[in-house]
């Protein structure tokens, strides 16, 4: 990467990674890509995204199952994920959720179903193209009760403390201004509204060549945090019950992210959890 897409302390610019991110996911819907179609994304033989087996293996390595692949349209499911989010965020019939990086829009939908008709989903994503695309899938699935808006995750278009429940899949790690992004959700949460996000956290430091590598900082890789930032953001951000668990199972997906290193050295998927005090606290 070139010095002028670098800091004074040679960390990216922010700006210029949240281009990069916008243009690569926007070649990824503009393409209907999945994860096999992506760059640096290697093809295995063990049931992940990227062999011959149907999409629906994929999303099943992350966590959810067969129905909840079935029970979306087809075009939703990207396979962008490194978990998911539905499995513990405990959502409720009449609840308003907002999706952090919605994409295509497959946990959106999802979550539709658990809120039921009485409640909303809001999905809010930074390039033009995967709104665009998530629009047309709301159509396909019938889901009057789910948005899309246009927006950045560290400046979202929502109102304050309008949200029961934060959801995001695999998006956080890939902004440049991530207390930012805390900030925001924590605004727009209710008081007592939650945070339920999948991400990836880096265990180890990244040697210089993945930490300044475009296709590292855009694949969800080199945009990782370790567990105790991510707390320590939450945690400043004015979050409580905070609770951040790695997933040690997740390296056999996360290996096959790079056909050149084994980025289970260096990553492992989380689930992170956290509240917004109640209003009386």
């Amino acid at each position: 990467m070139s010095n002028d897409t670098e800091t004074a302390t040679g960390d990216p610019d922010p700006e210029e990674t949240r281009q990069m991110v916008r243009e690569r996911y926007g070649t990824i819907a503009s393409d209907d890509q999945d994860c096999c179609g992506d760059v640096g994304i290697d093809v295995t033989d063990d049931g992940g995204c990227c062999d011959g087996d149907t999409d629906a293996t994929g999303s099943e390595r992350l966590g959810y199952d067969a129905d909840d692949v079935a029970s979306v349209a087809d075009g939703a499911d990207l396979g962008l994920g490194c978990g998911n989010p539905k499995a513990f965020a405990e959502m409720t019939p009449g609840e308003i959720v907002l999706d952090l990086g919605s994409g295509a829009g497959f946990d959106c939908f999802l979550a539709a179903q658990e809120v039921d008709p009485d409640g909303h989903v809001i999905g809010v994503d930074m390039t033009p193209e995967m709104v665009s695309k998530a629009r047309e899938n709301v159509t396909k699935n019938d889901a009057d009760n789910v948005e899309f808006r246009l927006g950045e995750i560290s400046h979202l278009p929502v109102a304050d403390a309008t949200v029961d429940v934060v959801i995001s899949n695999c998006v956080v790690n890939l902004a440049p201004e991530k207390q930012r992004v805390f900030d925001d959700a924590y605004r727009v949460l209710k008081p007592g509204g939650r945070l339920a996000i999948s991400d990836v956290v880096q265990t180890v430091p990244f040697p210089d060549d993945v930490k300044m590598d475009p296709d590292s900082l855009t694949g969800c890789v080199a945009g990782a945090s370790t567990v105790d930032a991510l707390g320590a953001m939450l945690d400043s951000a004015g979050f409580e019950a905070i609770e951040i668990e790695p997933k040690d199972e997740s390296t056999e997906f996360i290996s096959d992210w790079d056909a050149n290193r084994d980025l289970g050295d260096y990553l492992v998927s989380a689930t992170i959890e956290a509240r917004r005090p109640p209003r009386d606290v």
